[in-house]
């Protein structure tokens, strides 16, 4: 097999420099017997000017070395040559610093893997291929087809195999490599190479890839290996796509199942990125269309983790004219994405669009992002969260032992996705497992927003699944830090619980898109929200002892039970779950009326959900799992017998609650039961004092006890219009004008 010529690349011989003044890069996570291919750079303060003169010396010496692996390296036996030892380092020093071109790539990939040089040359020149932009498929194809000769060691196949799954990414098509799938399932059979060759398999696996003799040589690895994470991860991508062909339990939560193979290339991919990619345009609002917004001006040495959208089969003619609906369905070609602009245009070339090779480039586009949900194909969301899932742990701060270098850069990343996320109202099964394993090492200050913004989109799952791995992890932040966190994360617990319910309202009847965790009945996925509300409940009676009451905290509280009292009504599922007697009498005797009147909306609301369930049952006369109990009825009934009697019979508390008369005494108001009402509310008295104000200015004393009779009336008239709707709905709902408590829900089953 001959090597392919290489052709000059004019715009790598320009290529400049954009470093800072101290610039070190090294490889990380290489083994022992390779620590001789270690190297770090260190530039001398320059200015950029001569960074790029260095940089066109270095392109010189690499067009060299090039040729020299190319041409003349068959004349070469000791790997010890000094010749070979120039080269290889002139080699190693420009791929570190600015990456290989394409044909720079496909010639050392041919030199590497046809077994001209023993193992340690082969291995130092594998681990620096590092491309600039991409990698050509044909390059790999040919570098497949050396493992076929047999000539090169088996570390370095599973140092190609791990090169591979790393820049799976970074190659521009996947349709020639994908009909090599049998050659890489056959190299299952090797120990060494097989959790390598399985990461690559699920990263390529289609449902046309799925056989049954696949799944039986799979099972019978796993019969021989153990339940390993590797064979488990492509077994349980099988089965999703043939579920009829493995009736093995596997486990069914996402969970990460291959090491990372990028560890080697790491550090350089992230220089030469820093270094080699143009500045990236500013965060967009996701909208129906791409929008035409100028990129922001950013340091000449700033990175952004989101690649550039860049078509992989983008083919000449499309540049010279515009092709046709016709064209593209005679022709095999796709549509390059870089002229995609418009929904129509979408819809018209939805049959022949190609992801990029890069996934992460779809999270800033909202047109591929309809494609995503449109298409609903497993295998581009698998390559998604796989990018994903590498991505967020690669660039995550908190990981890097306090350095917080790159802080901007990952809130932004995390802006994008929180943004992808709102977008298709859909959360990310990468972003859920990376919530998992970071919230142990947060300090619950850097990225707040986005991090409890992540938690708002988790997936809907088993509640007792997630506590241990997430809530019980919150709740120790929770309970100490400020007050103002605590708000933020009981504002996300409401926005969590306002997606489940979304997504159990509008999917429970239906099959997921992805092999869901949840595989439960509706009753199973009531049991979880129920949990998940109580959990708040917890968290918001110990927080309402911590901070003394605050008024500020039991709103947020309360805007979280306004979500809850209406789940029956407006998202049609059965379940009622009433607030703890805690939180209850801290809002009835609040001092605040916005308190009060929020409590009021909510205990209406409950009110009408609850009188709805029992006609429901009533209709349908039969007992189902789903009619409530009469606890439920019994304790709201409670809870609206006290509320009558604090704010209209003034005869409070005769059940359940007991004060010692002599505290009573002390405090001077032992006739307390007769002291509590619409006028003498603690929350409403001072609506009192500028209602006789308002209405009789000419009196010299006010006295609250002469609003009755008429003045009654005019005095709620006045409470209304002064905006209290959640107390003006309460009254007309559930209080007689004949000033008795109402009658009480019927709590009797039947």
């Amino acid at each position: 097999m001959s090597s392919q010529k290489r052709v000059k690349d004019p715009q790598a011989q320009k290529r400049t420099s954009q470093v800072n003044d101290s610039y070190q890069t090294n490889l990380a996570g290489e083994e022992k017997d390779l620590d001789d291919s270690k190297h770090s750079l260190n530039d001398e303060q320059d200015s950029p000017e001569d960074y790029g003169h260095a940089d066109d010396q270095g392109e010189d010496a690499l067009q060299i070395a090039v040729r020299y692996f190319e041409k003349d390296s068959a004349k070469t036996s000791q790997s010890k040559d000094k010749i070979l030892e120039k080269h290889l380092k002139t080699v190693e020093n420009v791929a570190w610093k600015n990456g290989l071109a394409p044909e720079e790539i496909d010639v050392l990939l041919n030199v590497a893997l046809n077994g001209k040089f023993g193992s340690a040359v082969n291995t130092r020149i594998l681990k620096c291929m590092i491309p600039t932009t991409l990698i050509s498929e044909d390059s790999v194809v040919k570098a497949v087809s050396w493992l076929c000769v047999g000539k090169c060691s088996g570390s370095t196949k599973v140092l190609f195999y791990r090169w591979l799954v790393a820049m799976f990414d970074f190659i521009d098509h996947k349709d020639q490599i994908n009909l090599l799938y049998g050659f890489f399932f056959a190299s299952l059979q090797d120990d060494a190479l097989c959790p390598y060759v399985c990461h690559l398999l699920y990263l390529l696996t289609k449902k046309e890839n799925v056989k049954p003799f696949r799944v039986r040589k799979l099972l019978d690895l796993q019969a021989k290996m153990g339940m390993q994470p590797h064979l488990q991860a492509l077994l349980s991508l099988y089965k999703f796509f043939a579920p009829t062909l493995i009736s093995v339990s596997l486990p069914a939560r996402k969970k990460i199942y291959f090491k990372n193979s990028e560890n080697l290339w790491k550090a350089a991919l992230f220089a030469v990125r820093q270094r080699n990619q143009g500045p990236p345009p500013e965060p967009l609002k996701l909208m129906l269309g791409p929008g035409q917004v100028r990129p922001l001006k950013r340091k000449w040495n700033s990175y952004s983790v989101i690649p550039v959208l860049n078509s992989s089969s983008c083919i000449k003619e499309c540049g010279k004219k515009e092709m046709t609906l016709s064209d593209y369905l005679s022709s095999n070609e796709s549509f390059p994405l870089e002229q995609l602009k418009s929904f129509p245009q979408l819809l018209q070339n939805i049959h022949c669009l190609e992801l990029p090779s890069q996934m992460g480039a779809v999270l800033n586009n909202s047109l591929l992002l309809h494609y995503l949900n449109c298409v609903k194909d497993e295998s581009i969301l698998l390559r998604l969260y796989h990018w994903l899932s590498q991505t967020l742990q690669e660039e995550c701060i908190w990981y890097k032992m306090n350095n917080y270098e790159h802080g901007k850069q990952f809130t932004n990343f995390l802006d994008t996705i929180i943004r992808a996320q709102c977008f298709l109202q859909e959360g990310f099964y990468s972003c859920e497992t990376f919530l998992y394993k970071s919230l142990p090492l947060w300090d619950g200050f850097c990225c707040r927003s986005q991090f409890l913004q992540l938690v708002t989109w988790i997936p809907f799952s088993s509640f007792s699944e997630m506590k241990p791995l997430l809530f019980d992890h919150l709740a120790q932040l929770f309970f100490t830090s400020t007050i103002y966190f605590k708000c933020s994360v009981l504002q996300c617990l409401k926005e969590l619980l306002q997606n489940w319910l979304l997504w159990l309202s509008a999917d429970i009847h239906m099959k997921p898109v992805m092999n869901s965790p949840l595989e439960t009945t509706l009753g199973g996925s009531m049991n979880s929200v129920s949990e998940l509300i109580h959990y708040v409940g917890q968290l918001s009676i110990t927080a309402m002892r911590l901070e003394n009451n605050s008024t500020f905290l039991l709103h947020f509280i309360l805007d979280f039970y306004e979500k809850v009292c209406d789940i029956y009504i407006n998202y049609n599922l059965p379940l009622v779950v009433l607030f703890p007697p805690g939180i209850f009498y801290s809002a009835l005797l609040s001092l605040d009326s916005s308190i009060l009147n929020q409590l009021c909306y909510i205990m209406h609301r409950y009110r009408n959900n609850l009188t709805a369930a029992k006609k429901n049952e009533l209709v349908q006369k039969t007992k189902s799992e789903f009619n409530f109990s009469s606890k439920t009825y019994q304790e709201f009934n409670h809870y609206l017998t006290a509320m009558v009697g604090c704010l209209w019979t003034s005869k409070p508390f005769q059940k359940g609650l007991y004060i010692d008369p002599e505290v009573l005494e002390k405090a001077g108001i032992a006739e307390y039961k007769n002291s509590l009402n619409v006028v003498h509310h603690p929350a409403l008295l001072s609506y009192a004092v500028s209602f006789l104000l308002q209405e009789w200015p000419e009196e010299r004393t006010v006295s609250v006890s002469s609003i009755r009779g008429k003045k009654w009336n005019w005095y709620l008239d006045y409470l209304f219009s002064e905006g209290l709707q959640g107390l003006k709905l309460f009254i007309r709902s559930s209080i007689h004008h004949s000033s008795v408590p109402s009658e009480s829900l019927n709590c009797s089953q039947h």
